[in-house]
Formats: structure tokens, sequence, C-alpha cells
């Protein structure tokens, strides 16, 4: 997703390079046409769950920073996004505030949505996000302005009305569990696949015996 979101920046004028790295992924998606994202009938992962993430000043053109989002619910993502932020922000906190502040957005639209096709969202509470980045997390909860965060623009802020009506609530985790990580950053080999397993990702082999000896 970060590689094709990185791509469709530079779809007005592709050079060589661009051209190289498009036929880069295409090549990935003809090695994984037999891997899919297993889900598990509903029980006790029947909740939702979200992670969000930033990569800041990630593009070196003009420095914006890229948010990511993973929904998860039965076991397997559901919904995704990474995308470049519109603004430029003057710190990781701010970075990671937006990035959150996007998919609390996406997770009241996905609550709606599954809702709607009789998912009972009541049953569940408040919905839990994980957020890797301390200050961001604590900003979302104090409504409190100081240096670092009074020029945030206004209209990322409902992430804290959110919070305080119960419908979200961001939590921490560590860096080497945040998911969403695949979605704002080149990785290691390692990283990449530790991650897109965790997005419940998995080979049609597995569960057929083929390939297994």
């Amino acid at each position: 997703m970060y590689s094709v979101c990185l791509l469709s920046r530079f779809m007005e004028s592709p050079t060589r390079q661009h051209q190289l790295a498009a036929k880069r992924v295409l090549r990935y998606l003809k090695g994984t046409t037999k891997s899919g994202i297993w889900y598990k009938r509903l029980g006790g992962e029947s909740r939702l769950l979200g992670y969000t993430d930033s990569d800041y000043a990630g593009d070196v053109d003009d420095r914006r920073s890229t948010s990511g989002y993973v929904f998860f619910l039965a076991g397997g993502a559901i919904s995704w996004a990474s995308k470049k932020q519109p603004v430029v922000t003057l710190s990781t906190t701010e970075a990671e505030f937006i990035a959150a502040a996007y998919c609390v957005a996406h997770c009241v639209w996905l609550k709606r949505i599954l809702e709607s096709l009789g998912w009972n969202s009541s049953s569940e509470g408040c919905t839990t996000i994980l957020c890797d980045n301390s200050s961001a997390i604590k900003l979302s909860k104090n409504p409190v302005l100081h240096g670092r965060s009074k020029h945030i623009d206004v209209r990322y802020h409902f992430i804290r009305d959110l919070a305080k009506e119960g419908v979200i609530e961001l939590e921490h985790c560590s860096t080497y569990e945040q998911v969403a990580d695949i979605m704002t950053k080149p990785l290691k080999l390692e990283s990449f696949q530790l991650l897109r397993s965790k997005l419940g990702l998995c080979d049609l082999a597995e569960f057929t015996g083929e390939g297994v000896n």
C-alpha cells in the first residue's frame, strides 16, 4: 500500500525510475496471487481494533508526513490506508495527532457501515485505536494547549470529543508492535514480512497442504 501511495504522487510526470518501481510492485503482486487474508469466525476477536501511525517528514521533496491506519475485525485487516498529509507538520506529535484524526474519522464511518450490515457496535463499547506516540495520546485527552500543540489546526481536535464521549480510545503500543508502520515507510524484508503476517495475510498452501513435504 505504501509503495502504491508513493508512486501515485508521480503519475503526472513519471520517469524511468518510477516505471521500474511500478514493475517491481507488479512482480510482487504476481508472486502473491495465492495469498489472502484469513478471517476467523466471529468470537473472541469480534471487536473492531485500529492502528494508526505516521512517518514524520518522510517526503524529501516537500517534507510532508505520511499517515497510515489499519482496522481489524475477525482476526484480519478489513480496512487500511496510506496517505500523504496535506500540511507540513512541525513535530512528530503533530504528525501522529493528524494521522490519528484521520484514523478516528474513518473509524466512525466504518462503524456506521458495519452497523448497517447488522454488526452490533453497542456490545463492544469503545473502539480501541493503538498509537506508538505518547504525546499524541495525551493531546487527545488533555484540552490544554501549549507551545508544541497550539498551532495544530482546530479541525483535527474533534478526536478529543469522541474520546470524551467514549466512542474511541487511543492507547499506547510499542513501535515494534505498530502494524500501521507498514503503511507509512519502506521497511527491511524481515520487518515487512512480520507486519504483513500480522495483517492476517497467509498463503493458500498453508490450508491446502500444497508444497508441504
